[in-house]
């Protein structure tokens, strides 16, 4: 390669990797609401999920919906402000998987050591205000997760977005095409040509810990990219080799996120094998000359 092309492929932007996650259960060990919240409305955590829980089912609703509800009915009732930044202060009581705090700026640095660009997203069922509270909210690109329509005063009073199972997967077909609006009907159905959308879902890694991520780790894994089943007990990693098994998963690995863990290595892995196809597509479009 002579100096020309090698300055012309250093202007060249990088290909694009984007890392998914759901939220609870993936990057925190637990469901956000549980991490103050629910403690300031003066419930048991059992309490508010079995309350949620019979509300979806007795009135064959969404459960999302349904949680959503619950919180905005409860907090009115034991006077606990509605507001976005109070949301957001129960955020920032959201414990975190060992090694989230620092993994985004490692697997970043990677990335660009192999010659990608990684970026992150949230695709979760939680609620987005409380993920904004925390302390990795500055990492993402977008945060794609249920949240609340506010009134004149700033006060939460419907549900705005619900994030279910199938939602999620409309989520990964935005990141696919590069739009970030929840609103948007009309660009996601557009047309677009699979060498034009910005990331590629064979340049997606999925992170999922349950039920409601298996259509989008499946989805992600049909179409060449890759999902993760992450569990929080060592002892019991049932659940993610049960998403192996069935085919949903490409591995399962413990949730630590810490430099030279498991996951740390699998997705280092990932985003080698990444930048090797990208360069061996490259090499295609030339004609196999390699040059």
């Amino acid at each position: 390669m002579n100096k020309k092309e090698n300055l012309q492929q250093l202007q060249q932007p990088l290909p694009v990797v984007a890392l998914v996650y759901d939220f609870d259960g993936t990057l925190s060990p637990g469901n956000m609401q549980e991490f103050g919240f629910i403690q300031a409305i003066g419930r048991d955590i059992d309490d508010f999920w079995t309350r949620s829980r019979e509300l979806s089912e007795k009135n064959d609703a969404s459960g999302i919906l349904c949680y959503m509800y619950c919180m905005i009915h409860q907090a009115k009732a034991n006077n606990i402000s509605l507001r976005r930044e109070s949301f957001q202060r129960f955020g920032a009581m959201v414990e975190l998987f060992p090694g989230v705090k620092e993994w985004f700026a490692r697997i970043n640095a990677y990335g660009r050591s192999q010659g990608l660009e990684v970026r992150h997203f949230i695709n979760s069922s939680g609620l987005k205000e409380m993920i904004e509270g925390t302390a990795i909210a500055k990492e993402f690109e977008n945060i794609f997760a249920s949240s609340f329509l506010y009134d004149v005063d700033g006060i939460a009073y419907w549900p705005a977005v619900a994030v279910d199972y199938t939602a999620k997967t409309q989520f990964l077909y935005k990141i696919n095409k590069g739009i970030n609006e929840v609103s948007d009907n009309v660009k996601i159905n557009q047309y677009m040509p699979e060498d034009e959308r910005p990331v590629p879902f064979r340049h997606m890694i999925y992170f999922g810990d349950g039920e409601t991520d298996v259509p989008s780790m499946r989805m992600a894994k049909a179409n060449g990219g890759h999902a993760i089943a992450v569990y929080r007990d060592a002892a019991n990693p049932a659940t993610a080799q049960r998403l192996i098994r069935e085919d949903r998963a490409n591995f399962a690995c413990l949730a630590d996120y810490s430099d030279g863990g498991e996951l740390d290595t699998v997705v280092k892995s990932i985003l080698r094998k990444i930048k090797a196809d990208w360069d061996v597509e490259a090499l295609l479009k030339k004609g196999g000359q390699g040059r």
